[in-house]
């Protein structure tokens, strides 16, 4: 079983697919770990490598190539990523949506190095600067935009949701599928 856990900044992808994983008893892989870590070996943050990323196609193509691979070389494991979906076509796309408030509220509490902001009117700026540049890439590179909803077997609002009913609605929908 392969798993693409996608959507919004701040939706929950990485603790969903954590709690999957770890349920599910399968590998999981992170495309946002992944591109931190590129962005850490140039001595940039992660929004300096996305800003790169709108010209320059070799920021999203290490990332995709790496994915496409695990994608065509392993089965049970889950991945989260804003595109998986496109580079893996073979597995169950789960979406995850959340407000632009409530997503930035959830990125400035988790404090991510590279992601430091120091009130709520800057992380909305940021997430929205992230959608913005997100949208674009994926628009130039894949003519895809990684966002709409028509791509994914499971679509879920996180909004107004605690991770564990997160957790609960993805699980009981993953039971019809396995």
């Amino acid at each position: 079983m392969k798993i693409v856990i996608s959507g919004m900044h701040g939706s929950g992808k990485d603790t969903i697919a954590d709690l999957l994983a770890k349920k599910l008893k399968i590998k999981r892989y992170s495309v946002g770990a992944f591109r931190r870590k590129m962005a850490e070996e140039r001595g940039i943050t992660l929004a300096e490598l996305n800003k790169i990323g709108e010209k320059e196609q070799f920021t999203d193509k290490e990332a995709d190539d790496w994915q496409t691979k695990i994608g065509k070389n392993e089965d049970n494991f889950i991945i989260d990523g804003r595109i998986s979906f496109h580079f893996i076509p073979d597995s169950i796309k789960i979406f995850l949506k959340v407000s632009p408030e409530e997503g930035a509220r959830r990125i400035m509490n988790a404090n991510r190095e590279g992601e430091k902001m120091e009130n709520i009117k800057q992380a909305i700026e940021m997430w929205n600067e992230r959608m913005i540049s997100d949208t674009a890439r994926y628009k130039k590179y894949y003519n895809l935009n990684p966002f709409e909803e028509k791509y994914y077997d499971f679509v879920l609002d996180t909004t107004n949701l605690e991770i564990k009913e997160v957790f609960s609605k993805v699980m009981n929908f993953l039971k019809t599928k396995i």
